[in-house]
């Protein structure tokens, strides 16, 4: 299991969820271009001393991304606040890479064509959506618990790190 955002928009944001990386053993992915300088300065107030202990691989673009993502055949998993399926409704697999569109404007449609799977999570009605760090939580936890423990550790190229 991995996490991708994409063009992440908030920098705080971003760091609170490489955090969350960090500390579950969650390879992450930042696709670029993102709307704030990124470097590992700028994720530090979010993240803290955390950052240094994330796998973090960073995409040049949606492309770079897609290519990566497909020559490993991984399943790519969207939430939307437009899906139908609730992510309780799922069934999450290992090798799922979790991807998180933007703050302002979510993802593309060529994203969505891309995903093989696109989950929401219900929130009451004339609401907008979550944070997009408690979203990435939340969906991290539910994966887990069904997966039944933390992530084995990779390393960007996909092999384990495990010996």
């Amino acid at each position: 299991m991995q996490i991708a955002l994409y063009q992440p928009d908030i920098p705080q944001n971003t760091g609170t969820i490489l955090r969350l990386a960090a500390c579950l053993g969650i390879p992450a992915h930042i696709i670029e271009p993102t709307g704030f300088p990124s470097s590992d300065r700028a994720f530090r107030r979010a993240g803290m001393d955390y950052l240094n202990q994330v796998m973090l691989t960073r995409h040049t673009s949606w492309e770079a991304f897609e290519t990566w993502r497909l020559e490993r055949r991984l399943r790519l998993v969207l939430f939307t606040t437009t899906a139908e399926t609730a992510y309780l409704d799922h069934s999450f697999q290992p090798d799922d890479i979790m991807l998180f569109g933007r703050e302002s404007a979510g993802v593309p449609e060529p994203v969505h064509q891309a995903a093989d799977v696109r989950l929401k999570i219900p929130i009451q009605g004339g609401l907008r959506s979550l944070n997009v760090a408690m979203a990435a939580a939340m969906a991290a936890g539910e994966a887990i618990r069904q997966i039944g423990s933390l992530p084995v550790p990779i390393s960007s190229n996909g092999s384990s790190l495990l010996p």
